[in-house]
């Protein structure tokens, strides 16, 4: 049984995703290596904040059917580099039940593993599913607080948390939760006052892919992220300008009644602008920073089947990834979404079953990464399903067989880059990030 300290996955439990035979062997052998990361590693592997991101990859190639031996052979090849967490104070860990104490030591990765103990036995006590309503969703200064920090680190806490929630862990629920209270809050200014004004208008929501067009439009947002930033959303955007971003992102609201539809829009809004941010005559690549709007995507449908989030949380939940979501476009320069580079694709397997969704899973799994790129395949595998009963519509523009050359372009777009280093491009708006992509092939001219 999974407990707040130990991992147990079983068949018995279905992924969101899942693609092929997921068997009690890889089962076995994803939670033996899970709970190791869990006792012996730090959530960042070094102290610059770079994410562990053994969770979600062995998660994600597990679901997607993979062998033990393909578990263990890309877990062995992201261990090596991750580092030991720092030793537990037991009386600190007591201490954070004061809210001066718990406030004092956020946003510094030194404490993750007294919040990881303390989020532990807090769970013990009430179940992983009260305390994310009490320590996010609450909605007082707190639990605002620790949500704002889900949101932080291109999303890494709340794709966490949606692998906890997914796979019903909760240990991995008490590491996004330590994980989000080792990240900071700068984004609170974004989200709240994105908030405040979207209730004091009170107007009809735009759609994203429309917002996504009027924010491209906007020269002084479009140009206020500077390639040498060294955070585009932080010194960019918010610093240069913050009231047109909260007046787009504002514009974007849900409402309980259209949970379904909504969570569709955001997700097909963020495979549109990922998939399409392309500069031809250069391969195709995706951006890193987008890809994780994607990747994190996958999880809000499964924040929609649970019975213990009230309509109004999964609501806000919704609302703050679709605002970031639109963030995120803006800080990469606004790259024009071009649906033709993803219609017109011709796959490196065109012809041969290597194209199909079988084949491109297949050929995932081995890649050796940390675990972005099955992740981002079998984000857009289950975007296409999420968003298929509602195509037609004005508001998603990712649709039939481009959900199949998007999953192409995503594998082919990795392949051979062995070291990670030429996989994605950052920042794909700016002329600079193209600079070192090579030229496509002639017959893709």
């Amino acid at each position: 049984m999974a407990t707040s300290s130990k991992i147990v996955l079983t068949p018995a439990v279905t992924a969101a995703f899942s693609f092929g035979e997921v068997t009690e062997a890889s089962a076995k052998k994803s939670s033996e290596l899970l709970q190791e990361n869990h006792d012996h590693h730090h959530i960042f592997f070094n102290k610059s904040g770079f994410h562990n991101h053994i969770v979600h990859h062995l998660l994600t190639i597990y679901a997607l059917g993979a062998s033990p031996e393909t578990i263990q052979d890309q877990y062995d090849r992201n261990a090596s580099y991750q580092r030991a967490p720092e030793l537990v104070d037991e009386k600190m860990v007591a201490d954070l039940q004061d809210q001066a104490t718990f406030n004092k030591y956020l946003k510094n990765e030194r404490y993750y593993h007294d919040y990881l103990v303390f989020f532990q036995k807090e769970i013990d006590k009430k179940g992983y599913e009260n305390v994310i309503n009490e320590y996010v969703l609450q909605g007082d200064e707190r639990a605002d607080d620790m949500l704002v920090r889900m949101y932080g680190g291109f999303l890494h806490p709340i794709i966490h948390l949606g692998f906890g929630v997914e796979f019903q862990q909760p240990a991995i629920v008490a590491e996004a939760l330590a994980q989000a209270a080792a990240h900071d809050n700068w984004l609170t200014p974004f989200f709240i006052e994105s908030e405040k004004t979207a209730k004091a208008s009170g107007q009809q929501s735009k759609s994203l892919v429309e917002l996504i067009d009027c924010i491209r439009a906007d020269h002084k947002l479009s140009a206020a992220a500077h390639w040498d930033d060294d955070n585009k959303i932080r010194d960019g955007i918010l610093a240069r300008a913050k009231d047109e971003m909260v007046k787009y992102a504002s514009q974007w609201t849900v409402n309980p009644e259209e949970l379904e539809e909504k969570t569709a829009e955001m997700y097909n809004a963020a495979v549109y602008f990922t998939g399409g941010a392309q500069h031809p005559p250069k391969r195709v690549k995706f951006d890193f920073y987008y890809m994780h709007c994607v990747n994190c995507a996958l999880f809000f449908p499964t924040f929609l089947q649970q019975p213990w989030l009230s309509p109004a949380n999964k609501a806000r939940l919704l609302e703050w990834k679709g605002r970031l979501d639109l963030t995120m476009y803006a800080s990469r320069h606004c790259p024009p979404p071009l649906l033709d580079d993803i219609i017109d694709y011709q796959p490196r397997e065109a012809g041969t079953a290597g194209s199909s969704w079988e084949g491109i899973v297949h050929r995932v799994l081995a890649h050796p990464d940390d675990g972005h790129a099955s992740k981002l395949v079998r984000a857009i595998a289950h975007g296409e399903q999420v968003c298929k009963p509602f195509e037609g519509r004005e508001t998603l523009r990712i649709e039939g067989g481009m959900w199949l050359q998007l999953g192409n372009m995503a594998i082919d777009s990795v392949a051979g880059s062995e070291d990670g280093s030429s996989s994605w491009v950052r920042s794909a708006g700016f002329e600079q990030a193209w600079e070192r992509v090579e030229d496509r092939p002639r017959a893709q001219l």
